[in-house]
């Protein structure tokens, strides 16, 4: 995974293509790299020796391929995962009026910089998904959960982070907003 492309690659903002049944050795194995680098940059003494920014999501187009496929690795406030998957072709059936941001902002492995503002998304999501064997799942998240997977939804989408902050006020928020600290 240190093919992870940066803000400025096209791939970036193209939307990504589905994935078609029965995935492909290679697509599998992608999958599972891509999981698996999430759980070494969540891993201190690992993401101290290969020099990892740690992560909570990571999409295929952020390294270069063009799918509609994500990992998610949301840890628990233990460490131990709260939302482990890798999401193939994922969907947002529904979503609440209610908006939740990240007191800190929202980061990405593809961006290099911070860009401080609040990152207003959807507090509870219901989302539709493959796994790798084509088994569809439908998950009720909320909060921090739900942000994650949104914000890697839109990897998919050719959206990154900062596209849905406030260019003027970057603090101002929504009044239906929550802000997650």
């Amino acid at each position: 995974m240190k093919n992870i492309i940066r803000e400025g690659n096209p791939t970036l903002r193209a939307r990504a293509k589905e994935v078609t049944f029965p995935m492909t050795n290679e697509q599998k194995d992608l999958a599972h790299k891509m999981m698996e680098f999430l759980e070494n940059s969540q891993n201190p003494e690992i993401a101290e020796k290969y020099k990892l920014r740690a992560g909570v999501g990571l999409a295929a187009p952020q390294v270069d391929v063009s799918l509609r496929m994500t990992a998610v690795l949301v840890p628990d406030e233990h460490d131990k995962p709260l939302f482990k998957h890798v999401l193939v072709n994922p969907t947002i059936m529904s979503e609440s009026v209610r908006m939740a941001a990240l007191s800190e902002g929202e980061g990405c492995l593809s961006v290099d910089r911070d860009v401080p503002g609040y990152v207003p998304r959807h507090d509870k999501i219901t989302l539709r998904w493959f796994d790798l064997d084509g088994n569809k799942h439908v998950d009720k998240l909320r909060d921090y959960p739900a942000i994650v997977c949104q914000h890697e939804i839109d990897h998919l989408n050719g959206i990154l982070f900062f596209d849905h902050i406030n260019t003027k006020n970057p603090f101002k928020v929504a009044e239906n907003t929550i802000i997650l600290g």
